[in-house]
């Protein structure tokens, strides 16, 4: 065998680095989703477990258990004895989409884009009110029902991470809450993770200013706000929802809320967040950027590592559904 000299050797690259592509389309986090953001240790592999055995449990109770059913297969003897064959074409498309759609699983992980998150995607249900669901019992219940998960967060809708893009589309989206007649207390949660293209304060005073156009009666409230807007940023897809009972839950912490009151660190406003004149809300960036870090460290190094029996192959990874 005639061996190839050095220099005309393929490095690796020619043959493409596979281990770190990144798979386009269904398999993460796009604009256009509605889910559920978790938070997590280390171990993402079992947190998406407990997140699929929690989820399932709790939208078992609200919605009852999830059903298939298969598209009903058509007499094949009568459709070949059609003499259109474009109609019976169609006919055979319309049947394998709608199979498909019915196959769809109400919860789906995909890659979040940003290391110990995990993305669910859902169908068919308003994360929103699963998750205050969820929280509500464990409040109540003081019950613990997960190890890894810390946070939380539905992701009632998603947009560009780009200021302009985020002003239009959230002129429309906080509509229900905060559009005259309707008004309320408020406060801005916000977070961005490996994404630099935006600065912190602007968005912050940018948000403050559309919940403002939409009805001026509406006023900030760091300490016991009625809604809390939950902003998420993910490279370049902004994650938002708007939820209540925020500092209730624990900033939506499964462990923090389980505890027992006098256990419980003191409630307060968003990390490094202070008001300013004017009712604009904004945050000091080296604070904000690095407090809720520390504390999710601080959760992840009380919980007990997993080790990871799975063997490798059987457990759940991202774009598997459940």
């Amino acid at each position: 065998m005639v061996k190839m000299s050095d220099s005309k050797k393929r490095s690796r690259k020619w043959y493409g680095n596979y281990k770190n592509k990144k798979y386009k389309g269904s398999r993460e986090l796009e604009v256009g989703m509605q889910g559920i953001l978790i938070t997590c240790n280390i171990n993402e592999r079992k947190c998406v477990s407990e997140a699929f055995s929690l989820l399932n449990e709790y939208a078992d109770q609200l919605y009852g258990p999830e059903k298939f059913s298969d598209s009903e297969e058509g007499d094949s003897d009568v459709e070949s004895d059609e003499d259109d064959a474009e109609a019976a074409l169609k006919k055979e498309v319309t049947k394998i989409c709608t199979s498909t759609q019915k196959r769809e699983r109400r919860f789906q992980a995909l890659d979040s884009g940003a290391k110990n998150v995990v993305f669910i995607r859902t169908q068919h249900l308003d994360p929103a009110h699963l998750v205050h669901h969820i929280l509500q019992d464990l409040h109540t219940t003081k019950k613990k029902k997960s190890r890894v998960i810390l946070r939380m967060l539905p992701v009632s809708g998603t947009c560009k991470a780009y200021l302009e893009d985020m002003e239009k589309y959230l002129s429309s989206f906080l509509e229900p809450w905060f559009k005259a007649p309707s008004q309320g207390t408020y406060q801005i949660s916000f977070k961005a993770r490996n994404s630099s293209h935006n600065c912190r304060e602007d968005i912050i005073k940018a948000l403050a200013g559309v919940v403002g156009r939409l009805n001026p009666k509406n006023k900030v409230d760091l300490t016991n706000p009625e809604y809390t807007i939950i902003v998420e940023v993910i490279k370049s897809v902004s994650c938002v929802s708007v939820v209540k009972n925020y500092m209730l839950f624990r900033k939506f912490n499964l462990q923090e809320v389980v505890k027992p009151d006098q256990e419980r660190k003191p409630s307060g406003p968003p990390d490094g967040a202070r008001q300013e004149p004017g009712g604009c809300v904004a945050e000091d960036a080296k604070a904000g950027a690095t407090a809720e870090d520390q504390d999710e460290q601080k959760e992840a190094e009380k919980v007990a590592p997993v080790k990871d029996e799975s063997g490798g192959g059987n457990g759940e990874s991202p774009g598997q559904q459940q």
